[in-house]
């Protein structure tokens, strides 16, 4: 802790599922910004196709494809979560767009005729289905011959700078016994073979993968373990590493680390590598 803290950290988790959540919550879009856009640069625009958009959240992708299609495209949001699609509901009644669909449901079991959808789409999607072969063999069954499927997601190698300093801290505490567990954590993101087994095993064809990076920038660890988005999207998993009854043992040094890294280099960047694949059905 710094002698600013007026409180410790709170590792309580958050609940995404809690109602009205997605009203407030915009740093989702922004964590998937990057990834969109670079996602964009390679969909298909075209007038009169139709998009699917699979965990499509609070819109980012729908709304934009929406709009940049223009009103003879469709573009079909599906999401299992009830408050970012009441969000996105709301967004496509004030932009007045009368070209969105959307499906509050598992993609898995997408309520949509075989072969019917052009393009498919998912921004950060495919690492956070718990179910993600299913997914993606679902998406196979609705894509028309020749359809494109465009996902991203972040990759092995992930916040590599951060993982330095945790790996550090568990033997400065004497818990080597925990450093397996941290190297599974670390390696449960895909790589690029990965999502080429998967997307080949639900039946598509693999042209182009795009890798890109960007840094998320913090003033030190204890802003890190404060922001809001780290707390809901990656401090459970750095909880299930520590040892269950040293928890806060374990994030005081970790953050104490952090701190002192960001004081050596003058700031805590962390590194996102990033993929763009495009994928294919076949002709036939």
């Amino acid at each position: 802790m710094t002698a600013s803290d007026d409180s410790r950290l709170n590792l309580e988790e958050i609940d995404y599922t809690a109602e009205g959540f997605g009203e407030l919550y915009d740093e989702l879009p922004l964590w998937s910004a990057p990834f969109g856009l670079l996602l964009l640069e390679r969909v298909p625009v075209k007038p009169g196709i139709t998009v699917l958009d699979v965990g499509a959240g609070t819109g980012f992708l729908t709304v934009e494809l929406a709009q940049r299609c223009g009103p003879t495209a469709r573009v079909i949001a599906v999401d299992p979560w009830k408050s970012g699609m009441a969000r996105l509901a709301r967004k496509v009644s004030h932009l007045g767009l009368k070209n969105v669909r959307l499906l509050e449901q598992d993609a898995a079991t997408i309520d949509l005729p075989d072969a019917s959808v052009d393009v498919v789409v998912s921004n950060l999607g495919v690492n956070n289905f718990e179910n993600a072969a299913e997914v993606l063999r679902s998406c196979f069954r609705v894509s028309k011959p020749g359809a494109k499927l465009l996902l991203t997601t972040n990759l092995v190698g992930h916040m590599s700078e951060f993982y330095d300093v945790y790996r550090a801290t568990l033997i400065e505490l004497g818990r080597r016994d925990r450093l397996d567990a941290l190297e599974a954590h670390v390696a449960h993101r895909a790589t690029l073979d990965s999502l080429g087994r998967m997307l080949r095993g639900a039946g598509f064809e693999i042209p182009e993968i795009t890798t890109a990076s960007f840094r998320m920038r913090f003033a030190d660890g204890t802003s890190l373990l404060r922001h809001y988005f780290v707390r809901l999207g990656f401090v459970p998993g750095w909880k299930s590493v520590a040892p269950a009854d040293e928890i806060e043992k374990t994030f005081a040094a970790l953050e104490r680390n952090l701190n002192a890294r960001a004081a050596e280099k003058g700031e805590l960047a962390l590194t996102i590598p990033i993929a763009c694949v495009e994928a294919r059905k076949p002709e036939s």
